[in-house]
């Protein structure tokens, strides 16, 4: 079979049963693994097409600098939309980093983002209200939490350890990521920690995609 060129058209169902003279629900059943697996994508009343080719980010695993920044510095066109600013309800792991008991509150403030207008990640950060007792109202607009944080006159970041996992989408991350069930997505959990008094700042959980991206996990000097 000839090499194809990413954005082009496969052949359909009954074409590639014909060629491989195997039924017609053989051929849909291989087409729509590669498609639950990220391969390829379809359009309505056009067909599928192959997947376009993985686009390098270099992930840095260190908490120096915020993800806007190695974005933007990397060059590529980065777009973050504020998902949600929500209470939390105990949880002991997240309460015990934050240093706070479990009478304290708590909150998730999520951010979808996009490279090239495609969904990347969605980055989660966990702060409590004894800190920045704003939250609440600010919450809903946040961006970028480091911006954020020099509001407070936090200007060094650093982090401790780092935990890395693979786990699938949950139905909600596949409609926020565009992405399919069988596409796994890579987990990085992290702390961001004033450089200076060393309290902690947030607990992060950011979540990206496996299928369109490539990731250089080379850990900062």
């Amino acid at each position: 079979m000839k090499k194809r060129s990413p954005g082009s058209k496969l052949p359909s169902e009954n074409e590639l049963a014909d060629k491989y003279h195997v039924p017609r629900f053989t051929a849909r059943n291989a087409l729509n693994k590669l498609e639950e697996r990220g391969y390829i994508y379809s359009k309505q009343g056009k067909g599928r097409f192959l997947n376009n080719e993985s686009i390098q980010i270099q992930l840095s695993l260190t908490g120096k600098v915020s993800f806007t920044e190695k974005m933007e510095n990397m060059g590529y066109e980065l777009k973050t939309e504020n998902i949600c600013c929500e209470r939390i309800t105990y949880d002991p792991t997240i309460f015990r980093i934050l240093n706070v008991d479990e009478k304290e509150e708590v909150f998730q403030i999520g951010r979808l983002r996009y490279i090239d207008e495609e969904p990347i990640a969605i980055h989660y950060s966990f702060v409590s209200r004894s800190k920045f007792p704003n939250i609440v109202v600010d919450g809903p607009n946040i961006l970028s939490m480091f911006s954020y944080y020099r509001e407070y006159g936090i200007n060094q970041f650093a982090s401790n350890k780092t935990l890395l996992s693979v786990t699938f989408p949950t139905s909600e991350e596949q409609e926020m990521l565009s992405s399919k069930s069988m596409v796994p997505l890579i987990v990085v959990e992290s702390d961001c920690i004033d450089a200076e008094t060393g309290n902690v700042l947030e607990h992060t959980k950011i979540v990206y995609r496996s299928d369109r991206f490539k990731y250089d996990i080379t850990m900062d000097a």
